[in-house]
């Protein structure tokens, strides 16, 4: 899953009269307006439905097995925002409408069985919180959480539900099962830092999770931030013509974010721990779903833990947010072990959706869902050899009839077509080996050539608009992604566009393709975002980021046109954390090593980690930093300001669908 941090946005404060972060409003909540499904979208949703036995209810009763209470109202953020609004998607009741495939209908009705549940003996669920689930496991004394949900927020309003329904008991443990944000980063509303400390509860992680947690998205975080609005809809309304669901969850929240730092962690392939009384079975599985990973048995409940490894949906091997393309081949190696540890297993639980009862059961889908990735590996690299290229290899593979039956194996959230050319990628790059991709022309410029060519851009939109009527939108949309990058002030092209975007959308089985095309159709009619990220409600988390980190982004964002022919070296002195580094510009290169403060070096800054970190996240202002005793400033300022001003501030709003 995403998200964390972003790089920074930073404008230094000896240069005006406070820094200037990046800041994010709330969702812009836009319509769609949508002209309706098409002819071609309505049978092409026709023919899904027929090809799928929709009316199978085992999910269903799944989804909604053990349900102890389901809440009403929302859940409101530190600034009085809804986050959460529980009757959100009570529009998806009854049968699928012509602008949603039924496939995905039907999924998104099952993740919208929101509430408390009851999993098994001493095993509970709080489902539609958030975008991931919040697991309690009883122990002796108290509650082991398992993954407490993105934001303070939403944790703090799920426990306390589950607390109203099944008693007042303190937290005993906490486990994350892994490092991407949904799953740790509401961890401080349910377990402060004084408690934890005061009564030394157990926090639990898989070997690696600090590092990924904390630093996760810092280096490319910008650019990962604001795909990650098409990707989970954030800017399009929740209705049958917008948002629907995200795949894992209901749709992405915010709110306020921390973290706890871990005190045993697991390494070993196999690592037993006790909590709060009850037996856990730990598996560290790294490097498939995620970087640092773990799954757990509970044996004395029969139940099984699968994390993000196992979920009701085909996963992602390359988030369209953009990521590191994860490995194939190793996640389908950790789901024939996990056949292995759940023999014994009744129930199978996972970080997302709903579980699975019955050993036959438990054993199918985790069976189908390591072939998925399986098959997709193997398929994709016999074709890789055979000399095809990604976009060749998406249109060829296709699942096997067996797997394709099995819900649990669709593509909700990842996407079988993307997850062919992650495989591509990780093995032998993005390049599909033809010189005539080695070094083509930039999009505007090839777009105009194009445009030429077809006589003119109304020539070309009138050719698209053949093509749209006769339902060929993918075409349609390559002709008119060319004017729109040739003449982006072509209001016609762009309008028929996005009804292209809307019909793909419409007919989109993978809920993040969707929301993709419904994004990118109303930013054609309406431009990118005006704001970019607030990070100031990532404080929290970014305060335990090693400092590392941020130099690293703040070297990725010198200019280097700029910065050449400069030599500039600034002495960095973090007086509570005891650190220092010396960060020069070389070559149009910043380096940084971590050193006592140089005797040559140009200006030095001495100040707390605390407003060290305001400053990278650009939520630092004047008071906080030219007005506070913990920053000071040796030697040139104006030296200082000259480093710092080399440093590009992206606040995050740059155009996607247009040039």
């Amino acid at each position: 899953m995403l998200y964390a941090t972003g790089r920074f946005a930073f404008v230094f404060v000896l240069a005006c009269a406070g820094a200037t972060g990046a800041a994010c409003g709330s969702p812009r909540n836009a319509t769609s307006d949508a002209s309706g499904a098409s002819e071609t979208t309505r049978a092409a949703n026709a023919q899904m439905a027929a090809s799928l036995n929709l009316m199978d209810q085992q999910d269903f009763e799944d989804a909604k097995r053990g349900l102890i209470a389901r809440p009403t109202g929302t859940i409101a953020g530190p600034n009085g925002a809804v986050l959460v609004d529980f009757d959100a998607f009570k529009f998806e009741d009854g049968p699928a409408p012509a602008t949603v495939n039924p496939s995905l209908w039907r999924h998104a009705q099952l993740n919208a069985q929101i509430g408390l549940f009851k999993v098994t003996d001493g095993i509970y669920q709080l489902r539609g919180f958030d975008l991931a689930n919040m697991t309690l496991i009883a122990g002796k004394s108290g509650w082991i959480v398992v993954d407490p949900l993105t934001s303070t927020e939403t944790a703090a309003a799920a426990l306390a539900f589950a607390r109203q329904q099944l008693g007042n008991k303190p937290v005993s443990a906490v486990i994350f099962t892994h490092s991407h944000i949904d799953h740790f980063g509401g961890v401080l509303g349910v377990l402060s830092v004084a408690d934890a400390k005061a009564r030394q509860v157990p926090i639990v992680a898989p070997d690696g999770f600090v590092q990924e947690a904390t630093s996760e998205n810092v280096l490319v975080g910008t650019s990962m931030l604001r795909r990650a609005r098409y990707q989970f809809g954030r800017d399009i309304a929740l209705s049958a013509t917008g948002l629907v669901d995200a795949g894992l969850g209901k749709t992405v929240t915010s709110g306020s974010f921390g973290i706890l730092m871990p005190t045993a962690i697991v390494s070993a392939p196999t690592q037993e721990m006790v909590l709060d009384g009850i037996r856990f079975v730990f598996h560290n599985v790294p490097g498939a779903e995620a970087p640092a990973e773990l799954t757990f048995s509970v044996p004395e409940r029969r139940a099984y833990c699968s994390a993000e490894n196992v979920v009701q949906t085909m996963h992602n091997l390359l988030p369209i947010r953009g990521a590191k393309a994860r490995d194939a081949l190793r996640w389908s190696n950790y789901l024939d072990q996990a056949l292995e540890h759940t023999t014994s297993a009744d129930v199978l639980f996972a970080s997302h959706n709903w579980p699975v009862w019955g050993a036959a059961r438990i054993a199918a889908l985790i069976t189908g869902q390591r072939d998925v990735y399986k098959y997709t590996h193997d398929q994709t690299v016999r074709l890789l050899n055979a000399g095809f290229t990604p976009r060749e290899i998406a249109e060829q593979v296709k699942l096997p009839a067996s797997l394709q039956r099995e819900f649990g194996s669709r593509g909700y959230y990842g996407d079988l077509r993307h997850n062919v050319k992650a495989v591509y990628q990780f093995y032998v790059g993005a390049y599909d080996g033809n010189p005539a991709n080695l070094n083509p022309l930039p999009p505007e410029e090839s777009a105009k050539r194009y445009v030429e060519l077809m006589g003119g851009a109304d020539k070309a939109v009138a050719a698209a608009q053949v093509s749209f009527s006769k339902g060929e939108y993918r075409w349609a949309a390559e002709l008119l992604n060319q004017v729109v990058f040739a003449q982006p002030g072509h209001t016609g092209a762009k309008a028929l566009l996005a009804q292209c975007y809307e019909q793909m959308a419409y007919a989109a089985e993978s809920a993040t393709w969707r929301n993709a095309y419904l994004v990118g159709a109303a930013e054609l009619r309406e431009g990118p975002p005006t704001k970019g990220v607030d990070r100031s409600a990532m404080i929290d988390l970014l305060s335990q980021t090693p400092v590392e980190r941020f130099l690293e982004a703040m070297a990725a964002g010198l200019n280097g046109p700029a910065a050449e022919g400069k030599t500039l070296k600034v002495n960095l002195v973090l007086t509570d954390t005891k650190e220092s580094f010396v960060l020069w510009i070389e070559n149009a290169v910043l380096h940084f090593r971590k050193a006592p403060p140089a005797a040559d070096a140009n200006a030095t800054l001495t100040l707390t980690k605390g407003i060290f970190v305001k400053m990278m996240a650009g939520t630092a202002g004047f008071k906080d930093t030219l007005m506070s005793d913990q920053l000071k400033v040796a030697g040139s300022k104006v030296d200082l300001i000259r480093f710092f001003l080399l440093i590009d501030k992206s606040p995050g709003t740059f155009p996607i669908v247009t040039p």
